[in-house]
């Protein structure tokens, strides 16, 4: 039986597409009442128990999903550009938001009326569609991040954050890493000790190379399976 949870990367890779369903007149109602803000790294777009007034569109930077909790946060999924953060909130009927997010880096969003959004569903059924669509992925993507965070060792979770890092954001074996050994602690589920001594075995066994802050995946065959296997 095939595991349907072996793809168990952190990142939401699909990029939104329910705005392809949109009409010109619709498009441009949103046009006209959307606001776009700025947020520096650290910044909180929203955050949980608070009200949601907007759905939000990441355009550019990289964000980090997570729920609160009394002693430490669960990350539910890093999302890059082009996602949508507060979907859930469509379907509450309390109106608040379910979880937190901030921001990894120097980021830009779009907040569309929440209420507009819900017409445009009921209106659309093509673009609600697509909504559910989503929501379905985003699902499936959490359901194996707990996999791997209930499932796989140190290693194989570390693995993950890398190979997710490298073919889903950046798309390249280089590139700057713009987490700190305590986010990717917090991602995987362990102690920033730990994480740096992953870290250091991953480079001595010459998977990876660490200058500064950049980082090349070197041996992305051995990543992939240690990742698989966990």
């Amino acid at each position: 039986m095939k595991n349907i949870y072996s793809n168990s990367c952190t990142v939401i890779y699909n990029k939104n597409s329910c705005f392809d369903e949109l009409k010109d007149d619709e498009l441009k109602l949103i046009e006209e009442n959307k606001i776009t803000l700025t947020y520096k790294k650290g910044e909180i777009i929203s955050k949980q128990g608070s009200f949601a007034s907007h759905i939000i569109f990441l355009r550019k930077g990289l964000a980090k999903v997570y729920i609160e909790g009394k002693s430490k946060n669960l990350i539910l999924k890093i999302t890059s550009p082009g996602n949508l953060i507060g979907l859930p909130c469509l379907f509450d009927g309390n109106n608040v938001f379910l979880y937190s997010a901030s921001t990894y880096v120097d980021s830009e969003v779009d907040l569309i009326d929440i209420e507009l959004f819900k017409k445009l569903i009921l209106k659309n059924s093509k673009f609600a569609f697509r909504v559910i669509k989503t929501l379905n992925e985003n699902t499936v993507q959490t359901y194996g991040r707990f996999f791997c965070l209930t499932n796989k060792q140190m290693h194989g979770r570390l693995a993950d954050i890398l190979l997710c890092l490298s073919q889903r954001i950046y798309k390249c074996e280089s590139f700057n890493l713009p987490l700190t050994r305590s986010d990717l602690a917090e991602l995987t589920g362990m102690s920033t000790e730990s994480v740096i001594r992953v870290m250091k075995d991953f480079k001595e066994d010459g998977l990876i190379k660490i200058t500064g802050k950049d980082v090349k995946l070197v041996n992305i065959e051995m990543l992939l399976k240690i990742s698989e296997v966990g």
